[in-house]
Parts: C-alpha cells; sequence; structure tokens
C-alpha cells in the first residue's frame, strides 16, 4: 500500500511541476511567458490562466495530502508496542536482558559496563619523573 501511494505521489510531483512551468510568468522564466513562443496559442490568456489556476490547486491539495497519508503510515509501522501487549514481566532473579543491537552511545555504554568483570579499577600509572642528563 505505501509503496503504491509513494508512486502515486511521485506522479502528482511531477504533474506539479509541469502545470507550473506552464503558467504565464511575471518575471520571465516560465515556459509560457509573454513571446509569441510556448503554448499561447492552445487556449485564451484568460481561459488558460483559470484552468492551470485551477489544476495548480487542485494538485497542490493532492500533494499535501499524501503527504500527511505517508508520514502518518510511516509513523503507525515505527510506533511502539503497548506495554499491555508485551505480556507479564519476568520474575526470575535475573535482570532482564536488553536487546544486543545499540541504538545509540547510552545504551552501547550499558552493554559494556553489563560485559565488563566486577572488579575494582585499576590504579592509573604515575608518569615517571624527567631525568636531567
Amino acid at each position: 500500500m505505501q509503496t503504491v501511494l509513494i508512486v502515486v505521489h511521485l506522479i502528482i510531483v511531477l504533474a506539479l511541476i509541469g502545470v507550473v512551468l506552464l503558467q504565464r510568468s511575471e518575471g520571465g522564466l516560465g515556459l509560457g511567458g509573454g513571446g509569441g513562443g510556448g503554448v499561447a496559442g492552445f487556449m485564451t490568456g484568460r481561459g488558460q490562466a483559470n484552468a492551470l489556476t485551477r489544476a495548480t490547486a487542485i494538485l497542490a491539495a493532492l500533494f499535501f495530502t499524501t503527504s500527511l497519508v505517508l508520514a502518518i503510515m510511516s509513523h503507525r509501522s515505527q510506533a511502539p508496542k503497548s506495554i499491555l501487549d508485551t505480556g507479564a514481566p519476568q520474575t526470575s532473579g535475573q535482570p532482564a536482558k536488553q536487546p544486543t543491537g545499540a541504538d545509540n552511545l547510552l545504551d552501547t555504554l550499558r552493554q559494556q559496563q553489563d560485559r565488563a568483570p566486577a572488579t575494582a579499577p585499576a590504579q592509573p600509572a604515575v608518569p615517571d619523573a624527567p631525568q636531567s642528563r
């Protein structure tokens, strides 16, 4: 479903780009500028402007809608599970195991700390005094 929606979204994007480039430009950068070329002979000036403006508004609304739907679908697929769905907590004397794939630095450091033996930390080496020659 998400792949189909992405393809539709891309088609809307390309159509929106094409419609915007076809509109008559005030600054002279568009294809339908004030010169005699381009799409000026396609329709009358007012009819062309109305059709392209309406098409731009419709495509922009579709673009906005598909963007929102894709964002919601993406968020729902990565949403955390409910604590009620996980089942009963472990009652054994051992703490629950953390997942092996650490997502960030803090998780990695905690895993390394859990794996390290519980011995006293080694004393730092004392630097030697400089000797003169």
